[in-house]
């Protein structure tokens, strides 16, 4: 009897924490959240925000700030740029609003059933990353300008736009309702979909199925009709690469400045930030390049995705392994569409590819950082470089490029160019995405990719992703005829350092591991004064070290920390990689070089 009413004691808790789970989840899925921005005084930098929470039933609420925006891997603490949070009932009347944590406030909602929480932000950072306002346009990154209501991601909603007078015009992905009314799916859709609002150009064109918008702000040397032309040609041929296009409409949002940022991905848009003259010659295929890089994410990466990118915790770093095939991919197949595409010859695609190869292989961070260590620690390396970086770093970003082309000249030798890395993806893209819409681990990764190639890789994941060792080129190229020339130049006089001018003079930036300079006690920071007894500035120094011979020594006079030094040292050499290639052809490696790369 004791042991039946104990369990039937544990019974009812276990019903009523049940009901409570149930109203808690209730409360939270019943709630609606909408927002408003504007932007009254465009020279202020500030857009002035308002979030509008209804059908509140719970006492207490959160509201957060991302601390990061997805696709660009660094803690960049948006809360910093908040200011005047305040919260309102329904009749106007503040409510209390504490601030509990760098990206947290807490409003005591006192039965309250709808409140508005009204803040500033202050927007005068103009990169795809970040937002930006001023009397020429703003921009809104949503992750640094829309707060959220904590446990509440998943609620759709809407965004008014209240553009200052002097703007007509707004260019956003999300879906229009009305004027200056925007709906979104969710938090994930509101922040994923950039805002340009101004007076900028649009122009739109139709490629694989898809009708594509470009936002163009900014004066540049850029030709419309030459745009719509081959950035379709790209997006053609990017879609016979996954065999789908997932989208309806997608917009381009392209802003030309004088210092640019790049580009930043988004599910149905992206932010292409470039020169303004960049629209001619070789800067011209850079940018048909980016074209090609930020769209391939639209697949790789906003839909098929290591597990931790999607939903997101943007309270804090999202780790994965996983950024040399996310970035590292879609470098490869940036440039590998311009060859596809007709924009690059055999040569110039191999070219491009080759320099990316001796870029690698010439850092010394690529024999102590293993690619899958350098995506993982992309929130504290990648993108917070310092002098010492090109010692101990590798970029996910050049080594997953080089991996890609490694596995796609594999897969085409193993299926006797029937087959190529671009049908691994699109087996990746329909088991994860379509069938599932969830991510992957590094030991799924690794186990679809053998699965669809027939064999094991541990191999290649031991040497190449998790370790260091140079890969085995003359192998992999042998299969599309290419002989491999490795030419190790060891005679070449080096210091070992790069310099730079400043208003201290001649600064040494950079310190190569092993080098004469690093053996023989030169630092990052020293100013070189002089080298036997005569003044350096950047154009003598460089005289001078093309007039010295490996084993001779000078004297070089140094400041540091406005001390002078002096240090007698003995000229070093370098030794750098040089892969080349060139062609040998058999009936067979003819054939999968021409597969490899064939022009759509």
């Amino acid at each position: 009897m004791l042991i039946f009413e104990l369990k039937s004691s544990k019974m009812i808790k276990s019903i009523f924490l049940s009901l409570a789970l149930i109203s808690f989840s209730f409360n939270i899925f019943s709630l609606t959240v909408n927002y408003s921005v504007k932007m009254e005084s465009p020279n202020s930098h500030y857009f002035d925000v308002e979030m509008t929470i209804s059908d509140l039933k719970l006492k207490t609420t959160e509201i957060k700030m991302p601390v990061w925006a997805p696709g660009s891997y660094l803690v960049r603490e948006f809360a910093k740029s908040i200011n005047q949070v305040t919260v309102l009932d329904a009749s106007g009347n503040p409510i209390k609003a504490e601030k509990t944590e760098k990206n947290t406030w807490s409003i005591d909602t006192k039965g309250h059933r709808q409140i508005k929480v009204k803040y500033q932000v202050y927007a005068f950072e103009l990169s795809v990353r970040t937002s930006f306002l001023d009397d020429s346009h703003g921009y809104i990154n949503g992750s640094s300008v829309f707060m959220y209501v904590a446990g509440n991601k998943n609620i759709s909603g809407e965004l008014e736009i209240i553009p200052h007078a002097s703007f007509k015009t707004i260019s956003t992905a999300l879906e229009k309702k009305s004027n200056r009314i925007y709906a979104f799916k969710n938090y994930d859709h509101l922040i994923d979909c950039p805002i340009e609002i101004g007076n900028h150009i649009e122009f739109s064109f139709d490629a694989a199925g898809v009708h594509h918008t470009v936002a163009m702000y900014g004066e540049g040397n850029f030709d419309v009709e030459t745009l719509k032309r081959d950035m379709s040609k790209i997006i053609e041929s990017e879609t016979k690469v996954m065999g789908v296009n997932p989208n309806k409409n997608y917009l381009f949002i392209i802003h030309n400045l004088t210092v640019p940022s790049g580009g930043l991905e988004h599910v149905n848009s992206t932010t292409l930030q470039v020169n303004r003259w960049t629209y001619k010659g070789a800067d011209y295929l850079d940018f048909l390049s980016l074209v090609a890089h930020e769209y391939f994410h639209l697949w790789n990466v906003k839909r098929m995705r290591p597990k931790e990118l999607g939903p997101f915790d943007y309270d804090k770093e999202n780790y994965t392994d996983l950024l040399w095939v996310m970035e590292g991919f879609t470098s490869y197949y940036d440039e590998l569409i311009l060859r596809r595409a007709g924009f690059y010859s055999e040569d110039d695609y191999l070219n491009k590819l080759f320099g990316t190869i001796n870029y690698v292989e010439n850092q010394p961070g690529n024999r102590v950082q293993p690619v899958a260590h350098a995506s993982f620690d992309a929130w504290i390396k990648s993108y917070r470089p310092n002098e010492n970086s090109v010692n101990t770093t590798i970029s996910y970003y050049s080594k997953g490029q080089i991996l890609a082309a490694m596995l796609d000249l594999y897969i085409i030798k193993k299926f006797d160019a029937k087959k190529s890395l671009d049908e691994f993806l699109q087996q990746l893209y329909q088991d994860f995405y379509v069938k599932l819409d969830v991510g992957f681990t590094e030991e799924e990764f690794q186990a679809n990719l053998e699965k669809f190639i027939g064999e094991e890789l541990d191999w290649f994941f031991d040497k190449y992703v998790y370790g260091t060792d140079i890969i085995d080129y003359a192998e992999f190229f042998k299969t599309v005829g290419l002989d491999i020339m490795d030419k190790t130049t060891s005679s070449s006089p080096s210091l070992g350092i790069r310099t730079s001018s400043s208003e201290n003079g001649l600064v040494i930036s950079t310190v190569y591991l092993n080098s004469a300079a690093e053996q023989q006690g030169l630092s990052v920071n020293d100013e070189i004064v002089a080298i036997n007894g005569f003044r350096m500035n950047s154009e003598t120094f460089a005289e001078f070290m093309e007039s010295i011979e490996i084993g001779d020594e000078f004297e070089i006079l140094l400041s540091r920390d406005n001390i002078l030094k002096t240090y007698t040292i003995k000229m070093g050499e370098s030794k750098r990689y040089q892969y080349g290639y060139e062609p040998n052809f058999t009936d067979k490696s003819i054939e999968h070089f021409q597969y490899w790369l064939r022009i759509d």
